[in-house]
């Protein structure tokens, strides 16, 4: 079941998550949902070690 969350951020965080969607093509929640599983995978990894 998928979760829904808001997030609120500065306006320079912002460009960069649009820039990077511009770049690749994606939705700027795509872009969202990938860097926050990127996050919690590199947050995972550094407590096993």
């Amino acid at each position: 079941m998928a979760r829904q969350y808001s997030l609120v951020c500065e306006d320079d965080i912002g460009e960069r998550v649009r820039a990077l969607a511009r770049e690749y093509g994606l939705t700027e929640e795509e872009v969202l949902r990938q860097l926050i599983q990127r996050g919690l995978e590199q947050t995972e990894a550094e407590r096993r070690s």
